[in-house]
């Protein structure tokens, strides 16, 4: 199925990249047999040649990858010169889940580095995780900058600062040093052009591609030289999935028992997958509703030939009536 032609792009954040078409149903909710609602989105699926092999809605307009550009944040402080790897480069391309490893590995890369904690500049948040966050609050503890999901790409970015003496206090201004590399790293991997900079939930910059542009970039990674930024943090996230999400999330699972494969979730119901072959997908659910995340996701390595335990376990969103399991989240496509 061919991808659609693009509506034009926005020249700033502030310009809706919301397209007058409709999007397709992704989801539907369904509960004691009836459908109660939808989920619409966009999906783009890449052949193993990286062209379009599939293309629901607006798949080449523009949207903010959110947490899904985090690769290539990482990347982007690999290229100006942060020699990092294992643990702590899945770290900095992660959106943790809060888990006391996370934390701990947060303060150890501070402290390697010569950081203090409050020149993080991402937001004090609560463990991402469910589980965690319950116990992380039964210890008394709050809301930390350290705990918020993005806190190793923060890390990351202050140590190339204080590496190359570049400002600590600015670090987040799309024209740092540091901002523009990323800029330009987005670009390359993406085959585009950003067409919008917009400011993250952690507030960092945010540069807007297309869905297939993401899934290209997905590609790129994961199938890129030995040696290179883009395979070293491919490489990493593969390694250790659990840095990059946590013990209970569905990018671990993925690329822990498929091997091969990159995953990166983001924020407003926004994924993307690369295989070690070379194809690739991306989506954005319209409504932001992760709820509708697995079931879309899972679907969508079944049409990948992707299968086995883990995708059944991505896909499963059971409804609750009473306590007891009366529907489920499904795929519609």
């Amino acid at each position: 199925m061919s991808a659609p032609q693009p509506s034009q792009p926005p020249q700033s954040a502030s310009t809706s990249a919301l397209s007058p078409v409709v999007p397709p149903v992704l989801a539907e909710v369904v509960r004691s047999g009836f459908v109660e609602g939808r989920h619409r989105g966009d999906l783009v699926v890449l052949a193993a040649d990286g062209a379009v092999e599939l293309a629901l809605g607006e798949v080449t307009a523009p949207v903010f990858p959110r947490s899904a550009n985090k690769p290539m944040q990482a990347a982007g402080v690999l290229r100006a010169g942060l020699d990092l790897a294992g643990e702590r480069l899945a770290l900095a391309a992660a959106s943790h889940s809060g888990e006391s490893f996370h934390r701990d590995l947060v303060r150890k890369m501070l402290d390697e580095y010569g950081l203090d904690p409050a020149q993080l500049q991402c937001p004090a948040d609560l463990p991402l995780d469910p589980e965690e966050r319950d116990t992380y609050l039964a210890s008394g503890a709050v809301a930390d900058p350290i705990t918020m999901n993005c806190s190793g790409k923060h890390t990351a970015m202050l140590a190339v600062c204080a590496q190359r003496g570049w400002p600590l206090e600015t670090y987040l201004d799309p024209e740092h040093p540091l901002q523009r590399i990323i800029h330009r790293v987005v670009e390359d991997a993406a085959g585009e052009p950003v067409s919008a900079v917009g400011t993250d939930g952690c507030g960092a910059p945010l540069m807007a591609i297309s869905l297939v542009g993401l899934a290209r970039a997905f590609r790129t990674f994961a199938g890129a030289e030995p040696g290179t930024s883009e395979r070293r943090v491919a490489d990493a996230m593969r390694a250790h999935p659990e840095y990059v999400a946590g013990t209970r999330r569905p990018d671990t699972w993925l690329m822990r028992e498929v091997p091969g494969t990159l995953s990166k979730m983001g924020a407003e119901a926004v994924q993307a997958v690369a295989l070690p072959d070379g194809r690739a997908l991306a989506f954005k659910v319209e409504d932001g509703a992760t709820r509708a995340l697995g079931p879309v996701l899972a679907r969508a390595l079944t049409l990948l030939g992707v299968e086995g335990p883990v995708v059944d376990r991505i896909g499963r969103a059971p409804l609750l009536g009473g306590g007891h399991e009366v529907g489920e989240i499904r795929a519609a496509f």
